[in-house]
């Protein structure tokens, strides 16, 4: 294919080359559209299926999403689609309790509940159960996360700690991206697209069955993006191409027994301003198997290895591996206790090449690390008060053992009503950046790494209602106080100078906030949705810091944010989406606020076809949305066309 022309197939592991062309070898060709539902059917939920969704995260077994006693939001395929989105971090501004702000053509900032950055590493994020948070410098690097967004089947996103379930950096909250089943997948896929922003797009994908319990879907996909522009409308010469390759298979036994094989492999080059582009490549694959037992109670193993490259010329070259093991077991205890509790390890082998601008010193380290769970679910009233408590403990190489308690509480006082409130533990546990980075890379330095950086540490209360006053109207209310010690800080080391520094645990911090949800299905064929969250988030210098700088710039967040979407059938064959978003100033940053709105028309003439139109920030022909004056980026109006064939 032409789109992949280029691709280094060499570098991919040879098991993941082999799957993935063994399984598009095959001729798709022969399977028609036959009764394959219009796009439009396709997961569209009514108010009581969407409050009666099955989720895991926050709790990591099956509950109701009605009775979860957290701040939670899902967003689902069908969402995703309508919407438009042609990446994760687009997928994501649909969670209206997170904070969602493009940096550039391909970096994005994404937390929630305060403390926002580029590495926003307070947020933990998973796609099918593997993490992918970097240790080298704490938080995502959303340009390398990828997968085929018609094959996810929903993405739960959690606003507070949710530490005891997922360990050491669920500290603001969690993002868990599933996709579907195999079995879920089994007809083929292609879609294509091109626009003035998304240059151009191709996926193609093909599902089918091995044996009467065996299911296999592999996938290949490519894009170009173009660059971002300068304040001055000049481009930021940071546009960038990706191709990426995936398959999954799953096996259902009838002996209560499913496993799952899934990997993906990818390689992609991204502007920059400097000497030459970014390369970066990577590979990953991720077995799990789990047995039920028993009515709720259930036993899995989870296995992947990650690995990562990524060379900046001009800063570092990193080669990341990483080994997890995960294992789970739920059981009843009597009529009243669901008792859920595991054990984990994780290897992280980091290589950095270092450059004289910045050095990781030593420059080469394995670290590991390993956990253990308990959770227990009490029916104190059943169907109608439930408490949950439960702790994490984890042992790192930097800081030792930490400890990440809960305790949740869920009272269902009737009329489809939920009032929960919770007190959480929470910690971030230093990464390299913390510890290891100088610059430059030889004395004297003006920024050395701190040896003595602790973990931060959060205490958070939560109080929240659920209720669904009919059919047609839900509503969802959280709110928060959050404690923070110890966070990161920048230490003068010949006070008043502003540098030299080294890294230290000198601040501490404070955020509060209510995030407001409301869904009215307005007629049978007309959605709305609304999202209001309101943030005050604020730190200052723990007792002996000297530290005056970091203080000021630590938290880039908006006090308020207000999300509005419309999903509406025109007919059996067309629908009508809009999304108006408006995020205000951002005072650390002196970045004015905006307001921004994406349309799109999609038709489906048959089938088997769609065809779509979306419009990007349509309100201005440019806009930032982060970072200071000096570094800013800003994002242009677009327009992108896509068609998709189902066979």
């Amino acid at each position: 294919m032409k789109c992949f022309e280029g691709m280094k197939i060499s570098r991919f592991p040879r098991v993941l080359r082999i799957a993935v062309l063994a399984v598009l070898v095959p001729s798709a060709w022969a399977q028609s559209a036959g009764n394959l539902p219009p796009p439009s059917t396709l997961k569209k939920m009514s108010l009581d299926q969407l409050m009666d969704l099955v989720v895991t995260s926050v709790a990591r077994r099956p509950e109701k999403l009605s009775e979860a006693a957290s701040a939670i939001q899902v967003i689902t395929g069908d969402d995703i689609r309508r919407a438009g989105a042609t990446s994760l971090p687009e997928a994501l501004r649909l969670a209206s309790n997170l904070e969602v702000a493009q940096v550039d053509a391909r970096q994005w900032a994404i937390t929630a509940r305060g403390f926002n950055n580029v590495f926003a590493d307070k947020m933990l994020v998973l796609i099918d159960g593997r993490t992918v948070y970097t240790p080298l410098y704490a938080g995502v690097y959303w340009d390398v996360q990828d997968t085929m967004l018609e094959d996810v089947d929903r993405i739960e996103v959690i606003s507070g700690p949710g530490a005891t379930q997922w360990g050491a950096n669920a500290v603001n909250g969690v993002i868990n991206v599933t996709t579907k089943s195999a079995k879920d997948t089994q007809s083929a896929v292609l879609v294509a697209g091109g626009g003035t922003e998304l240059r151009n797009s191709s996926e193609v994908r093909y599902g089918g069955k091995l044996s009467p319990n065996v299911y296999y879907r592999a996938y290949a996909k490519h894009f170009e993006r173009g660059d971002s522009v300068r304040p001055n409308s000049r481009d930021s010469n940071d546009a960038w191409r990706m191709d990426q390759f995936g398959f999954r298979m799953d096996w259902d036994s009838v002996l209560n027994d499913t496993l799952t094989l899934q990997g993906d492999v990818y390689e992609g080059t991204m502007g920059q301003v400097g000497p030459d582009n970014i390369r970066v490549n990577g590979d990953n694959l991720l077995g799990r198997w789990s047995r039920t037992l028993a009515e709720n109670s259930d036993i899995k193993l989870q296995l992947y290895y990650d690995h990562t490259h990524r060379r900046i010329p001009g800063s570092f070259t990193q080669d990341l591996d990483t080994y997890d093991l995960d294992f789970q077991h739920r059981l009843p205890i009597g009529p009243s206790h669901d008792v859920v509790w595991g054990l984990g390890y994780r290897l992280v082998e980091d290589v950095v090449v270092n450059t004289p601008a910045n050095a990781f010193i030593p420059a080469q380290v394995g670290r590991s690390s390993f956990n253990g769970f308990v959770q227990d679910e009490i029916a104190l009233n059943k169907d109608r008060l439930n408490l949950t408590i439960g702790t994490k403990f984890e042992h790192n190489e930097y800081t030792g053992f930490e400890v990440a308690p809960s305790v949740r509480l869920a009272w269902m006082p009737g009329g489809q009503q939920t009032i929960w409130t919770a007190v959480s533990r929470a910690v971030r546990t230093p990464s390299r950046i913390d510890r290891d980075l100088y610059s430059p890379a030889a004395p004297p330095y003006r920024i050395a790494g701190g040896e003595k950086v602790i973990s931060e540490k959060l205490i958070a209360y939560e109080l929240g209602y659920r209720v669904q006053f009919s059919q047609e109207l839900a509503l969802s209310l959280a709110t928060f106080l959050s404690d923070y010690d110890d966070l990161r800080s920048l230490e003068p080391l010949t006070p008043p100078l502003a540098f030299p520094v080294k890294s230290s645990s000198g601040l501490r911090g404070w955020s509060s906030g209510v995030e407001l949800t409301a869904d009215w299905r307005a007629t049978d064929k007309w959605r709305l949705r609304a999202g209001v969250t309101e943030l005050r988030v604020r730190s200052e210098p723990q007792p002996g810091s000297a530290d005056r700088g970091t203080r000021d710039s630590i938290a880039r967040d908006p006090n308020h944010q207000l999300v509005l979407r419309s999903s509406l059938d025109l007919s059996a064959h067309l629908e009508w989406d809009a999304d108006l978003r408006y995020v205000s100033t951002i005072n650390q940053q002196s970045l004015p606020g905006y307001t921004e709105m994406n349309l799109r028309l999609g038709w489906h003439p048959t089938p088997a076809w769609e065809f779509s139109v979306l419009g990007q920030n349509l309100l201005h022909s440019q806009h930032p949305e982060f970072n200071s004056p000096n570094a800013r980026r800003e994002l242009q109006r677009s327009i992108y066309g896509k068609t998709s064939w189902r066979f």
